[in-house]
């Protein structure tokens, strides 16, 4: 009896919903997508999964959530940021100069982006608030992105132990299933479930989302002043957010947006509107960017005067890609034995990916300097060895996810070659390594580094990035060259994206001071 009362409503609903939409009355986001109608099909189907995720979690749109906030680990001294947290009550108030990043923890691409935002915000002198929908574990929204993040994170894996699997499912998914703009409709269906958690939020405080779901719920809830900061350079109707200005790092994901292209393949759709989406350049923090110069002049004299060549690796999300980082490894040993290359690797918040890499290379825990726990130390460290030598392997991991992420970034200045998947690191201002991808969406991040100048292009296999290690390590012009291409990117505006959101959120078009433009 309730499922039949239950198919009755969502009967009626989705008729009541398609009769006034087509009269201009009501507007669903999942039934029209930038005046692009979904099918009834996509729709009904979208509507099933709200309901799923209801049944699973609950409707919690009559709870009432209050905010706390306080100053983020690791960030919260050097950027200023303000972590929100859930409470019973109210406990602070915004004013003219607060800014919202809205995120959630999906790997460490988000949390980073965000990170760039809280800087550049910083910089321009705002006061950054940390709002993560994934830390919000007592709300509906943080127990359906925590499962998303769950899925996601078992697909990555399983994506790089199992060719058939990467090919026939999660290369697909990722390059061509996250395009559809029926997927965007059901994703908009969900996002209603996440809006109770911004009641205590002025309606036009400006917004900045690094993920489209915080952008989605923000929407919803009625924030007029939304900023979705598309992370990648791959169109899909998975980042679209319609009630947002959206924001692209690269021209050709701009036109890709405006043009919504490959997003239904079989007919034409109405483009977004010119205002919906604004070509920004790439979300770098402030600190990299102001120190490009001087970041860049270190790394040249290091390769003109023969210094070991400093290697960092990034081992994001949970070691998916652990056979290939053992290859690197092992690949750069030699040079590390003989004094010609260092090795910094950071493992995030993963301890267990440190001990899998010790346990298949013994040799590691001889060579290796572990700096576990201790962010001030780690900090100390890398003002050290940007202006002195350093040599061997030191490792870094850190339980606090801020600590962990923030790493990554203290240690990019001091190295001279960023070992990456083209993910949100390939935007990065410093010469970097591109390797296999995790996901079809991400090769279009090594196509623009390369282009640009300040990477590779994607070293597909190992075969491959052994032979860009060796280019690398025994010419250190190619990394003079990155360097070069890096100073005139930065003098192109190119990494001046982050800012340039900021003055979108906050309604202000002047010219940025802050990259010596």
């Amino acid at each position: 009896m309730i499922d039949i009362v239950y198919h009755i409503f969502m009967f009626l609903s989705i008729g009541f919903e398609h009769f006034f939409s087509k009269r201009g009355v009501y507007m669903d986001r999942s039934k029209f997508i930038f005046e692009n109608e979904i099918s009834q099909k996509a729709y009904r189907k979208a509507v099933k999964n709200k309901a799923k995720f209801m049944r699973k979690y609950g409707d919690d749109a009559d709870k009432e959530f209050h905010l706390s906030c306080e100053p983020a680990p690791a960030i919260g001294d050097s950027l200023g940021v303000r972590n929100i947290q859930l409470s019973e009550k109210q406990t602070f108030s915004f004013d003219e100069k607060s800014v919202i990043i809205g995120n959630i923890r999906m790997g460490f691409g988000h949390y980073r982006i965000s990170m760039a935002m809280a800087s550049a915000a910083r910089a321009m002198g705002y006061d950054p608030y940390w709002f993560d929908l994934h830390s919000f574990g007592d709300a509906a929204c943080g127990k359906i992105i925590a499962e998303q993040n769950r899925l996601y994170s078992m697909g990555s894996k399983l994506s790089q132990s199992s060719v058939l699997f990467n090919k026939l499912v999660w290369e697909p998914l990722n390059s061509e299933g996250f395009r559809k703009l029926t997927y965007n409709s059901s994703d908009q269906k969900v996002a209603e479930l996440m809006t109770s958690v911004y009641r205590d939020l002025p309606k036009d405080i400006p917004f900045i989302a690094t993920h489209v779901w915080p952008a989605q719920a923000a929407v919803h809830a009625g924030l007029t002043n939304v900023v979705n900061a598309i992370p990648d350079n791959w169109p899909m109707g998975l980042h679209l957010s319609e009630g947002a200005v959206h924001t692209a790092q690269t021209p050709s994901a701009y036109l890709g947006y405006r043009a919504l292209r490959g997003m239904d393949k079989r007919r034409q759709l109405k483009p977004m509107p010119k205002d919906a989406v604004v070509y920004t350049g790439h979300y770098i923090d402030h600190e990299l960017v102001s120190n490009i110069e001087s970041d860049c002049e270190k790394r040249i004299s290091r390769m003109r005067n023969s210094k070991p060549k400093r290697w960092l690796m990034s081992v994001g999300g949970a070691g998916a890609q652990r056979t290939l980082f053992l290859g690197i490894i092992k690949k750069l040993l030699p040079f590390i034995e003989s004094g010609e290359a260092t090795l910094f690797i950071n493992v995030g918040d993963h301890i267990k990916v440190w001990k899998e890499l010790k346990a298949a290379i013994p040799q590691l825990s001889e060579l290796a300097v572990e700096h576990f726990d201790d962010f001030s130390a780690t900090i100390d460290f890398s003002n050290k060895v940007y202006s002195g030598d350093v040599s061997g392997i030191h490792v870094f991991c850190h339980n606090d996810i801020f600590a962990a992420v923030y790493s990554t970034n203290l240690l990019m200045r001091a190295s001279d070659v960023l070992i990456t998947k083209p993910s949100e690191l390939a935007f990065y201002p410093i010469p970097k390594l591109m390797i296999k991808r995790v996901g079809g969406h991400e090769a279009w991040g090594a196509i623009r580094s390369a282009e640009v100048g300040d990477g590779t292009y994607e070293c597909g296999t190992m075969l491959e990035t052994s032979a860009m290690i060796d280019l690398l390590q025994k010419n250190g012009d190619i990394i003079e060259q990155m360097c070069d291409h890096i100073i005139t990117a930065k003098r192109a505006g190119i990494y001046d994206g982050a800012y340039r959101v900021i003055e979108l959120a906050v309604k202000k078009q002047q010219k940025s001071v802050f990259s010596g433009k």
